[in-house]
């Protein structure tokens, strides 16, 4: 099989190459999308984007030195820690959240990791969040074995711990934490039954060569992660990422190459939902039509992530209305992970494959 018929395999593969992943990457503009496209349009539905609310529980006060953070204590952002919040609280932004539309809560805390006298009030936000019909997702740094298995008898849905970026990159943007502790706590949260969700940042004033491991390291996990968000860094005065993009805004990454890293990713992890997640405010109309197209299915909501500006709900409907996207409803993407397929979504996908082979 030659090298082109193998690139253009829309099957599921973890065996991808640097070479490969970085031929998918050299590929001309137009010839990428179709690829991605192609492949976007055998797993899933292509006019469907899951909603996904963000939610702070836990904010500031990190001890992480993550280059990017504004929550943490190496920072001079000017972000203030705050205590847990109280359940109540959580499961009003939740049932907020789902009145406009969100169909997964995502749940962040700032902490290296969870403490033990901290689970217990953990649990029973999951539990009462997922009893609202709402996919749960939660990032609290660390995880023990444990603790994974307390959010599993939980009932969380999805874990996020992102690998941030290559393993050569990663050393110059956190010291307090290693790849290998990240990918430790994946397979964790992999052994207790929960789904992985797992991505990165780009912008960070990496080199294409480093989006290349970033999504190598994922691609060639033994099992993809069912989610894979994609963030466009938002420098924060303060932090050591946006200090030094200040002073070099070349560093940044470009919409062209932002959208080839989402088209790589939706080729070699096919089955996954593709987010996108921070920096998404500061996209153009187009170049978020240009990520749907790449194979992004899923999306941030609201005027806030975490500490971070996103997209407001009116913008993101108007958005929708003019390319003509609908929301994803109910626990869709659950359903077909664990099919093995696109379970019953991809109504006329068939037909388009054969549009395009002829």
């Amino acid at each position: 099989m030659s090298a082109l018929v193998e690139l253009m395999d829309t099957g599921v593969r973890r065996d991808w190459t640097r070479a490969e992943i970085a031929a998918l990457f050299d590929l001309p503009f137009t010839e990428l999308l179709f690829r991605a496209a192609t492949v976007h349009r055998a797993h899933h539905a292509p006019d469907q984007v899951q909603l996904c609310t963000l939610l702070s529980i836990k904010t500031g006060g990190c001890p992480e030195d993550c280059g990017y953070c504004s929550q943490s204590v190496k920072a001079d952002s000017g972000v203030e820690a705050t205590k847990l919040m109280d359940v109540q609280a959580v499961l009003q932004r939740a049932a907020e959240a789902r009145d406009a539309g969100s169909q997964r809560f995502c749940m962040g805390a700032a902490w290296r990791n969870p403490k033990d006298r901290d689970m217990p009030r953990i649990v029973e936000i999951v539990k009462g969040v997922r009893a609202m019909g709402l996919e749960t997702c939660m990032t609290l740094g660390m995880l023990t074995p444990e603790q994974a298995a307390m959010l599993a008898e939980a009932g969380l849905d999805y874990y996020n711990h992102n690998i941030d970026s290559s393993p050569e990159y990663y050393e110059r943007v956190i010291t307090t934490r290693t790849m290998a502790d990240r990918l430790d706590t994946l397979a964790n949260v992999r052994a207790a039954g929960i789904n992985v969700c797992s991505g990165g940042i780009v912008g960070m004033g990496e080199t294409r060569e480093d989006r290349v491991g970033f999504i190598h390291t994922l691609a060639t996990l033994e099992q993809h992660p069912e989610s894979v968000p994609v963030n466009a860094l938002v420098p924060v005065k303060g932090t050591v990422l946006g200090d030094m993009l200040a002073d070099t805004p070349m560093a940044r990454i470009d919409d062209i190459e932002f959208v080839r890293t989402v088209a790589v990713a939706r080729i070699t992890m096919p089955m996954s939902m593709v987010r996108l997640s921070a920096g998404r405010e500061s996209m153009s109309d187009a170049t978020q039509a240009l990520c749907f197209l790449a194979g992004a299915n899923s999306i941030f909501t609201g005027d806030r992530l975490l500490t971070a500006p996103n997209a407001g709900d009116d913008a993101d409907g108007a958005l929708f209305a003019r390319l003509g996207l609908t929301a994803l409803a109910g626990e869709e993407p659950m359903r077909a992970a664990r099919a093995g397929g696109c379970a019953g979504s991809c109504a006329g996908v068939a037909e388009v494959e054969a549009g395009v082979a002829a």
